[in-house]
This record gives C-alpha cells, structure tokens and sequence, in this order.
C-alpha cells in the first residue's frame, strides 16, 4: 500500500547510490571527457537526488526547503567571496599587491623561498583563524612573488594553502576550530592540544617537502632579466611605498581581535579603495569601477599584466554560481537521509580502533566531495560518529581530532566544493594543479589513520570526560541542514 504524502521512508543504500554516482559520473564524463564546466552535471545530480526524494515519499517542499537550508547555510561563504573579488581589484589598483609584491621579490630568493611560503601563510592564518582570508590577501601576493621568482604557480599555491590550513585548523580562532569539538562535546584546548601530535607532523613533512623542492630552483637558476623588470615596471606603473602594508596588516589585526570576516575583509576593501584614490591617484568612478569587474594591467610586460590583471566582484559570479548548485545537491542529500544511510553502511566495516578512525576519516573526506563544504562534514561526521566512539571507549578528542585532520583540510582539494573553487579563483590556478602540491592537505588524513592503527595518542575515555548524547549540542545550535531525518519528518507532520 502506498505511504501517505506526510509519512516519507528513508531512502535504501541502492537509491542513495544512484543520487551519488548520477553526480560522480555526470562530473567525471563533463570534465574528463568534455571539458565542460562542473555547473549542468551538479544541476543533473540536484535533479537525481530530488527524484529518489520524491520516490521514496519525500514532498516536494521538504526537498526544495533541503535546497534553500544548504544554499542559506553557504550565505556567509558566498559573501567573503564577493568580498574578496572586490578586495583584490582595489588593492591592485591601490598599490597594496604591487608593494607587497615589489618587496618580496627583493627579500626571497627561490631557494628559500618555498620554505618560507608557508611559514608565512601560516602564522598570518594562525593569528586570524580563517584560512580563506590568509590566501585572498597574504597569499596572492605570494602568488606574485612565486610568479616574479620563476616558481611554477601550482607549487606555489599549493605551499600556500599548506601553510593557511595548517593555520586555520591551529587557532582558537577559527570557526572550524570552534565547531570541531562542538560537535562532539570537547573543550577548545583540549581539541587544539590533542591536534598537535598528528598536525606537527603533516606540517613537517610538508615543509621538508618544499625545502627539497625549492632547492631545485637556486638564485642562480632564476631569471634575474625577469624579476628586475617586473621590479621596474611596477615602479613605473604603481606608488610604491611601505605605507601600503597597512591594508594587510589591518585585516590581520582585526581578525586578531575576533572582529567577523565579513566586515574585517570589507574595511580592507575600503582601505584599498582610499589608496587608490589618496595614494595613486585613481578617481572614484575607476576605482568603483575596479571593484566591479576587477583592474586590467596593459603595462606591456606579460608578466606583470598577467599577474595584476584579476579581482572584481563579477570575477567570483563563476565560483558563487557553482557553489550555489553544489550546496542544493547537498541541502537534497542531507535532508532526506541519502546521505547519511550511505555513511551508516560505512560505519558498519568497523570493526577495530584503527578501522573506526579509517572510517571517521573516510566519511570525512567522502561528505566534502558530496556535501561540497567543510562545515557540514564536520557537523555530519561527529555527530554520526559520538556514539560509536564512546561505545568503544575512546575519548571524544579523539572524533574532533580526526574530522579536522580530514575534513577540514581536505575542503580546498574538491573542485567543485566551496573551498576548491573559492582557492582556485582566489590564487589563480585550477584545484586539479594545485592539489598534488598542497602537501600538508593531503598528508594529514594519511597521518591521522596512522595513528589511529598504531594506536599513537588515541586517548581512551575517562570517567570525568565522559559525554552522554544529552551533553552535545542540541540540534537547534547546529546549521539547519544538519536536522536529522526524524526531526524533519516530524516537522513535516
């Protein structure tokens, strides 16, 4: 007999396979074999999950609001991205990249250079707490030097990106950072203290990576010709002055003081505008103008034009569009169970410590790639995973260890997710070239499953740390497409 229109069954694994690689071969077929952009095969997925939905009972509003909650949830994203288009245009125009630039091709050279690079990303990442912020300010004019120096711009961006998230996942003040051990009901300090082994040790690898690399690119092997005349150029075309760095070193400070991105990114936008009309003399209609469709460089010297010619609101529309497609295909997935029956079928391969942290780590990374955003991987992979922790006697750092190690760093590795495509336009060089190269990214879930089967600072559960379901967050504290699939049913009756 067929259900009644408010009664939906929970999708099977078959049905919620079919949504998944709908999406996974339409994107694998459209860019593999085409070339085309990742937007119709994500639209085709959206339109596969909302038929499973609508099969197995699923009305069509509970499906549409799953949409309108992922897309709601990616609001605050979207808008740091357009901020950052904006951000980029007038610090070109206003002299703040080409200073920062201009003194960095002078104080590195590319033996060191690439060592340095994420030390640098680093530490500005640690003091903000947001990894987005540190690679749309600090590392584009990274990116520049890189560029400048001979360095191939896909090992750049990838040393830069090391060196933002090892930041990022360190400090107390970023979100993920926060909402890490929420999820599972731990401390912030004892999260952070507990990351440290299995975080030290990606980052070294990755840094001993980049010093062996860069030793192959020696000052005598780069091109002295080149960087002089981009040094030449940008004095011909830009004020040079130290002045300048105050942009950037505002946007540090204010992150430093917990002011919120959204606005902390807009009053460096707004200093970059005052420069480019106090300070280079740019009237109001142009800089306004940059700001919109970002600033176009025709100095006559490729290197440069190629480097300055970027930013602008409209240069993000590509990447806000794409991200507004991937979190509706989330919103359907996460709204009517597909996803986590898929991710409960994984869980039962566990069998042991070191296989349940395989598995925590592999529904970590798996959620990024479907959901297409770090912050629901989080919310999804330790709420699903708190009981089981406990029931095998494992402290809850442990859980808030291993969704960072492989959530939140794995975010800029998805070409179609949030962080992958907000990274690829930001540093100017496609997730695919860069993602071999973001060392730290990639090693760090490597890692943390070692550990987990070596058994290596898993820290066992201890009466006072104890933490019944009662104890974690209630639902209402968590982004709204985090409700389970009971409390959406019973919200629909």
């Amino acid at each position: 007999m067929k259900k009644p229109k408010n009664e939906p069954r929970i999708p099977s694994l078959g049905l919620a396979l079919i949504s998944l690689f709908s999406l996974i071969i339409g994107l694998g077929v459209s860019i593999a074999i085409f070339g085309l952009a990742p937007h119709m095969p994500m639209l085709f997925g959206v339109v596969m999950a909302s038929s499973v939905a609508l099969y197995c009972g699923f009305d069509w509003k509970t499906i549409q609001d799953g949409m309108i909650n992922g897309i709601t949830h990616a609001l605050s994203s979207l808008i740091i991205l357009l901020l950052v288009g904006i951000l980029i245009g007038v610090w070109i125009l206003g002299g703040v990249v080409p200073t920062l630039v201009y003194y960095g091709l002078q104080i590195f050279s590319p033996s060191i250079f690439l060592f340095a690079c994420p030390i640098i990303c680093a530490i500005a990442s640690s003091a903000t707490g947001t990894s987005w912020g540190t690679t749309g300010t600090v590392g584009v004019a990274l990116m520049g030097v890189g560029a400048g120096l001979g360095l191939p711009t896909p090992l750049v961006a990838g040393a830069v990106l090391s060196g933002a998230y090892f930041g990022d996942k360190m400090s107390p003040l970023s979100d993920t950072t926060n909402m890490a051990p929420a999820m599972v009901g731990v401390d912030l300090y004892v999260h952070i203290r507990h990351m440290m082994s299995t975080t030290v040790v990606s980052f070294g690898i990755a840094l001993i990576f980049y010093a062996i690399v860069g030793k192959a690119y020696t000052p005598q092997g780069a091109d002295v010709s080149r960087v002089d005349s981009i040094l030449e150029m940008l004095q011909q075309t830009f004020i040079i002055h130290p002045l300048l760095l105050i942009a950037p070193l505002l946007v540090m400070v204010l992150s430093f003081r917990k002011v919120p991105a959204i606005p902390g990114i807009a009053i460096g936008a707004i200093a970059g505008i005052i420069f480019s009309i106090l300070v280079q003399g740019a009237d109001f209609t142009a800089t306004l103008n940059t700001a919109m469709s970002g600033f176009t460089a025709e100095t006559g010297n490729a290197d440069v034009d190629a480097l300055l010619s970027r930013g602008g609101l409209e240069s993000m529309a590509y990447t806000v569009s794409l991200i507004i497609v991937a979190m509706m295909f989330g919103g359907v997935m996460q709204s009517t169970g597909q996803i986590q029956v898929i991710a409960n079928k994984i869980l039962s391969y566990a069998r042991s410590t070191g296989s349940l942290i395989l598995t925590t780590a592999l529904t970590a990374i798996g959620s990024n790639f479907l959901l297409c955003d770090q912050y629901m991987s989080l919310v999804l992979t330790g709420r699903m995973y708190a009981p089981a922790y406990k029931d095998r006697g494992l402290a809850p750092e442990n859980l808030s260890r291993v969704t960072e190690d492989a959530g939140t760093v794995v975010d800029p590795l998805v070409p179609w997710g949030s962080g992958g495509s907000y990274q690829a336009a930001t540093l100017g060089v496609p997730t695919i070239l860069y993602a071999p190269f973001a060392v730290f990214c990639w090693v760090s879930p490597l890692v943390t499953i070692l550990f987990g089967y070596m058994g290596w600072t898993i820290k066992p559960l201890a009466p006072e740390t104890d933490t019944d379901p009662k104890d974690l967050p209630p639902a209402s504290a968590e982004p709204a497409l985090a409700k389970s699939v009971d409390e959406k049913q019973t919200a629909d009756v």
